[in-house]
This record gives structure tokens, C-alpha cells and sequence, in this order.
């Protein structure tokens, strides 16, 4: 059997954790080999409260936390690239695109992961990277099937997310149980050190921090082979 393997596409260090994280780690411990890829150094990200850094060592420090995080989650090294972060919506398409395809050619990764048009949060480097990378698996030979992050609409009516971007509900093509990973996915989380008074979720009760994130979502957008090894893991 061939090795399996996932690409995930991200705008920034700490996309990877939030809401894909546990389902990252779910299937780097089922021996799916895993490769992040982060467009931005998020140098215009947080720097923390109070500041942890300055914001010329936030591109350094920001880095250190991705790469604590994958290692938390069980990942491979993260790539970066050099895109500057809140103008990846400006990137050259021709050239970002070609990036992505040239990670698909050295990994060879059967499913890809990013963003959808919502980003999740409305994000612009979200949104582009979403298309970036679906158009870089359009032109990818070998891939089989391209994954988007969501939020189903009543997870976060009943959890009072209004900040963020849902889809309905009977659009959800995955679920997955996460809950055997929860501690992994916590301090992949806890590694964005800079980034943790930005979020909501961080400062919520343990209970309602399990209630949004111990369950993750996915769109499956596109599928063009049979090698979708994600189906695997529908929440029973």
C-alpha cells in the first residue's frame, strides 16, 4: 500500500491548530504522513498581551511556535514561505500556485486541506490561500481529494461564535471525533504563545473549550480520484 499523505495549506502559523488541529494529530498517530505549508510568518500578527516579543522578532518568534505546535500534533517539519502576511490576497497567483504544486510534487500527498471561500473567520489571507491552493490541486496529478475547513451553523449559534463564518450544516461532509487527541491539540495550541489573548476559545471554561473544539469539520470541495483515505474518519 502506498504511504499515506496529507498537505495542508495554511495562511498563517496557528491556522494548523485551532480547528484542523486534532484531526492533524488524529492522523499523524494512524501513520498518515503530514505536511503543513504556511504562506505567512504572520509578522503582523499579535505579539502577545503583555508583548512576548518585538514586532521585528515576531516573523522569528511566530515560526518557533508553528513549529513547537507540529511537534505537539505529531506533524512533519512546517514549511514556510515568504509571503507577506494581511497581503497574500496581492500575492502573484502564477507564483504562489506554483509554489504549492512544487510542496504536492516533492510530498505527493493524496488529500489536501485549506481554507474555503468563508476562511473561517472572513480572513482575506484565508480566503486567497483557499484559492490558491484549490487551484493548485486542479492542476495537481496524483491527488485525489481536497478538503475544506468549516463550522456548521448550529455549533456556532449554539455556542454564540457570531465572529464566525458557518456553512450549513447539511453541507458538513466529515466529522471528526477528536477527543482522543485533546490534549495534543491544547498545547498545539498553547505553543502560539503571542496569539492566545486574540482568541475567544482560549479564555472559555474547559467545558465549552471542548464543545467547539472537540469536534472538527470538513467540506470535502472536490474529488477526482478514489484514494480519499479522510472518509476513514466519520465520527460513528
Amino acid at each position: 500500500m502506498a504511504e499515506r499523505c496529507l498537505l495542508a495549506v495554511f495562511a498563517h502559523p496557528d491556522d494548523e491548530a485551532y480547528r484542523p488541529g486534532g484531526t492533524l494529530a488524529l492522523l499523524a498517530r494512524r501513520g498518515v504522513r503530514v505536511q503543513v505549508l504556511v504562506a505567512t510568518r504572520g509578522q503582523a500578527g499579535s505579539c502577545g498581551e503583555p508583548p512576548l516579543c518585538s514586532l521585528d522578532d515576531l516573523p522569528v518568534v511566530r515560526e518557533r511556535e508553528l513549529r513547537c505546535a507540529c511537534v505537539a500534533l505529531g506533524l512533519e517539519p512546517p514549511r514556510l514561505l515568504d509571503y507577506q502576511d494581511r497581503h497574500l490576497d496581492q500575492a502573484d497567483p502564477e507564483s504562489i500556485i506554483a509554489k504549492i504544486l512544487a510542496m504536492v510534487n516533492e510530498f505527493r500527498p493524496q488529500v489536501m486541506l485549506t481554507f474555503g471561500t468563508d476562511g473561517i473567520s472572513g480572513h482575506p489571507d484565508h480566503i486567497a490561500i483557499g484559492r490558491f491552493a484549490a487551484e493548485a490541486f486542479h492542476h495537481a496529478s496524483g491527488v485525489s481529494a481536497l478538503y475544506t475547513i468549516a463550522v456548521p451553523k448550529s455549533l456556532a449559534e449554539n455556542l454564540g461564535m457570531a465572529q464566525i463564518r458557518t456553512v450549513p450544516d447539511e453541507a458538513i461532509t466529515l466529522r471528526v471525533d477528536v477527543s482522543t487527541v485533546w490534549e495534543a491539540e491544547l498545547a498545539a495550541i498553547r505553543c502560539h504563545a503571542t496569539q492566545l489573548g486574540t482568541s475567544p476559545i482560549t479564555r472559555a471554561s474547559r467545558e465549552r473549550q471542548r464543545a467547539f473544539l472537540g469536534m472538527e469539520f470538513f467540506v470535502r470541495v472536490a474529488l477526482k480520484g478514489g484514494n480519499d483515505f479522510l472518509v476513514g474518519l466519520e465520527a460513528k
